[in-house]
């Protein structure tokens, strides 16, 4: 299973890197007033992919990191009032 794991990211990072060979040309990009930058395409692909994945990518790590802190608190107060033992049949028939 995880030579299949590791062949399928070698066909994906094989693709990839055929793609921005294939498509690395300039690309003007009109930033603000007279301004222009020429940037390569993929660079270009990159920057804009991460920019929209680290911000969701922060919030979940966040998120993550808040609820193990809490769950991190309450352990020791679970572990100190343990829940009540349920009764056995003996003591349910007397």
């Amino acid at each position: 299973m995880q030579f299949l794991r590791t062949l399928f990211w070698v066909v994906i990072a094989v693709f990839v890197a055929i793609m921005a060979r294939n498509n690395w040309s300039d690309v003007t990009v009109n930033l603000w007033g007279n301004l222009q930058a020429d940037i390569k395409l993929p660079l270009l692909l990159v920057i804009a992919f991460l920019l929209g994945f680290l911000p969701p990518l922060f919030v979940l790590r966040a998120k993550l990191w808040r609820l193990r802190r809490k769950l991190s608190v309450q352990q020791p107060i679970a572990a100190a009032n343990p829940p009540a033992a349920a009764p056995h049949d003996e003591e349910l028939t007397a």
